[in-house]
């Protein structure tokens, strides 16, 4: 059983929480270490007890850089008595710094795979700032076997051209889990009762204010006709006063978190669109990511709002779904749904449908798959030296 060092930003993460499924049901044993958010509870993982390296905080770059110091100085202790893993995944930067002190500590051998699944807007600068971050990314990444990313957008528009880190890639979507496949296709949906709002659930991280402001003047301009449901986590640094902002919203509504993937049928059953729109690094990671939002409501039924000229809207142009605005101006949204009824929604629907919730999931297979690709950038068991001929072949491991 491969045994995986998984080093991590944010142990509050629900995304923490299903890579480390993810991993489990392809075989290999986890153990997770890494950072407490601020106040936020950490995503229960059964049969995992989290190894925490100290807090940080949201939007705190300097807090968070001296917690990583100080984690680095104390990490011996903190990850003694540890088996010696068989492969050490970083999630994100910080990490992958903290992974190169863990590798000297299990003697100097063990492979790195870094995992980065957001694009932080200093990385790409021309300043200063901007420069020395990418130099550290380029210095940490130098011994990493593997780069675990979730968009060709990442790759094409930041790995290749700027960041100098040279390790293979291997592309893992943010697609649902669903470790026994898919257990039923998309029944097509009900006519809706005359009167009934038109629901966008708005799901995960919530950390857009520009989406809020902008979701918010559309549902008071369509009086009602919309309405807008928001769960998942906000990122409360991101906004002045977020529970006000939404009480004072009369057709937008705030409803908890939810467990992932537990949750998914349930909460997106309950609405008829996905707000799959980000503005939070616009025109950088925004317009290359591909959300977990887009999956989770394909797999589930609600249709896609997209911004053309992302990754998100290139994905959903491909296969013919969603809808799709050319920019985000208030009067492009309302001419978009003005017409909007329930003949143009169960056609649109009807094209979801018709793709099956196979493009959406990962399954049991897919984890053997990722955690096969991790085992090997282990170095393989010594045998009796072969012919030169042999040694001299090599396979190149790239994944697209």
């Amino acid at each position: 059983m491969l045994r995986v060092l998984y080093l991590v930003h944010d142990l509050s993460d629900p995304a923490v929480r299903r890579r480390v499924l993810m991993l489990r049901a392809g075989g290999a044993e986890v153990t997770l270490a890494g950072f407490r958010r601020g106040e936020n509870r950490l995503a229960a993982v059964e049969g995992v007890a989290p190894v925490e390296l100290g807090a940080t905080r949201d939007a705190r770059f300097a807090q968070r850089l001296a917690a990583v110091a100080r984690a680095g100085a104390t990490l011996r202790p903190r990850l003694a008595g540890m088996a010696r893993p068989d492969v050490i995944l970083a999630r994100n930067l910080e990490m992958l710094a903290l992974a190169g002190r863990a590798q000297a500590i299990f003697g100097g051998a063990v492979p790195v795979a870094y995992e980065c699944l957001d694009i932080h807007r200093l990385l790409t600068g021309k300043g200063v700032a901007s420069r020395g971050l990418r130099a550290a990314e380029r210095h940490f990444a130098r011994k990493a076997g593997l780069l675990v990313t979730s968009s060709p957008a990442f790759v094409e528009h930041y790995f290749r051209p700027l960041s100098g880190v040279k390790a293979p890639v291997h592309l893992v979507e943010n697609r649902v889990l669903a470790l026994d496949g898919p257990t039923d296709d998309l029944p097509p949906r009900a006519k809706k009762p005359a009167g009934e709002p038109w629901r966008i659930g708005w799901f995960g991280a919530i950390r857009c204010r520009k989406s809020l402001d902008l979701l918010a003047a559309f549902t008071r301009r369509m009086e009602g006709r919309f309405e807008v449901i928001l769960r998942g986590r906000p990122a409360r640094s991101e906004f002045d006063d977020f529970d006000g902002l939404v009480a004072r919203e009369p057709f937008i509504r705030f409803e908890g978190p939810y467990r992932n993937p537990e949750d998914l049928a349930a909460i997106y059953r309950d609405v008829d669109l996905a707000w799959a729109i980000d503005f939070f690094e616009e025109g950088l990671n925004s317009a290359w990511l591909l959300p977990n939002r887009l999956y989770e409501g394909c797999r589930h039924g609600a249709l896609p709002i997209v911004l053309g000229g992302t990754e998100t809207a290139r994905l959903a142009g491909q296969r013919g779904i969603g809808i799709a605005l050319r920019d985000a101006r208030l009067e492009t949204l309302v001419t978009r749904f003005s017409a909007f009824d329930d003949d143009s929604y169960r056609a649109l629907h009807a094209a979801l449908a018709g793709l099956g919730p196979k493009p959406w999931i990962h399954d049991r297979a897919d984890c053997a798959a990722f955690v096969q690709r991790l085992a090997a950038l282990r170095a393989p068991a010594a045998e009796p030296a072969p012919a030169p001929s042999l040694l001299a072949s090599k396979v190149d491991c790239h994944d697209h």
